[in-house]
């Protein structure tokens, strides 16, 4: 079987991060994002996977690098979650997977695939249950598993399941048919409601386990945050014990991934945190629950929470950052303190 990942959007929702960094190649615990997806398909058994990117597609292909089981296509105009999957047909020639590029999950795919063959369904939607469903598009389902409706984010009296579209899709190629190439189309708003209103079989699966959309910089933290506390184990092999920072005297770290090519200074204090290469952090400094990309320069006495901290950033001494965003590049200068609004 071969899988399709949808990549090519602009990652807008995770700006400032993504200016200079495509969402498909953000970290994730020092780990290219999409290695997480491939790691999993890999797991499966899946033959080949194409990679549909719009965006910055250099610098994704210059980071997951090439071979004959994955491939690229370039969206040269926005396509849409079901125009990019069109505009992969002719690396398709049968049941196909489908992964919109920007989930973390740990669903077990052999499960989703056997639950479509054996409803001979022409789409299969995996479904995941969420704790407050109002914020997004529900599906609703019979017993058995077949799609009856969507309802885009109901309000509270009109919330009947908490099951919502997981962005994965196990797909036959007659729905190839149904979309026209070269045109900004959408699974969600057309290709599944029309399929609904002809009478196909569209069926929704419930997958247990982890999922989470990467696409906020609130929930590209949590993603790390699961990780590092184990809340969530991925298929990537993690270094997590394979290599240690330069520690100096009373610095200490909990819950957390620092590369080795890091300087931590004296008496600093590391939880729940996620470190990429060649960052210098200077004395009594305490980083919590945030996440630091390549780079970055963190003056003495400086306190990090809640944050993430974009490429070759430089903190100077005794700032306070709390719940706060930087872009690459940024500059925080000394005694500067930081908090995002809650607005």
């Amino acid at each position: 079987m071969k899988a399709v990942i949808l990549a090519g959007g602009q990652g807008t929702r995770l700006r400032p991060l993504t200016l200079k960094v495509p969402k498909p190649v953000v970290p994730i615990v020092n780990v290219p994002f999409l290695c997480y997806q491939l790691e999993l398909l890999k797991k499966y058994n899946v033959d080949e996977t194409i990679l549909s990117v719009g965006y910055q597609p250099e610098k994704i292909e210059s980071v997951l690098g090439q071979s004959n089981k994955l491939h690229y296509i370039v969206e040269n105009v926005p396509l849409g979650t079901a125009g990019a999957y069109k505009n992969s047909e002719s690396f398709l020639d049968g049941t196909t997977l489908v992964f919109n590029g920007d989930i973390l999950c740990n669903f077990d795919l052999n499960k989703i695939i056997r639950f479509h063959q054996a409803n001979s369904a022409i789409a299969t939607i995996v479904l995941t249950q969420v704790g407050n469903p109002s914020s997004y598009g529900l599906v609703e389902t019979t017993e058995d598993g077949r799609v009856t409706r969507f309802l885009e984010k109901p309000g509270l009296e009109d919330i009947t399941c908490n099951t919502i579209n997981a962005g994965c899709y196990v797909l036959e190629p007659e729905v190839l048919e149904m979309i026209p190439l070269g045109k900004n189309y959408s699974f969600e708003k057309s290709v599944f409601p029309d399929l609904l209103a002809s009478g196909r079989a569209v069926y929704g699966y419930v997958a247990p386990g982890y999922w989470i959309d990467i696409g906020t910089p609130e929930k590209y933290l949590n993603a790390h945050l699961d990780i590092l506390q184990r809340r969530f184990v991925p298929s990537v092999i993690l270094p997590w014990e394979d290599s240690m920072p330069k520690l100096k005297p009373g610095a200490n770290f909990l819950n957390s991934f620092i590369s080795s090519s890091c300087a931590i200074g004296e008496k600093s204090q590391i939880f729940s945190s996620s470190i990429n290469e060649g960052c210098r952090i200077g004395k009594r400094v305490i980083i919590d629950r945030s996440v630091i990309w390549s780079g970055v320069e963190i003056g003495d006495d400086t306190k990090i929470e809640g944050c993430v901290v974009g490429n070759s950033c430089q903190i100077g001494k005794n700032a306070v950052l709390s719940k706060t965003i930087l872009g690459d590049n940024t500059v925080v200068l000394d005694n500067s303190q930081l908090e995002m609004s809650s607005k």
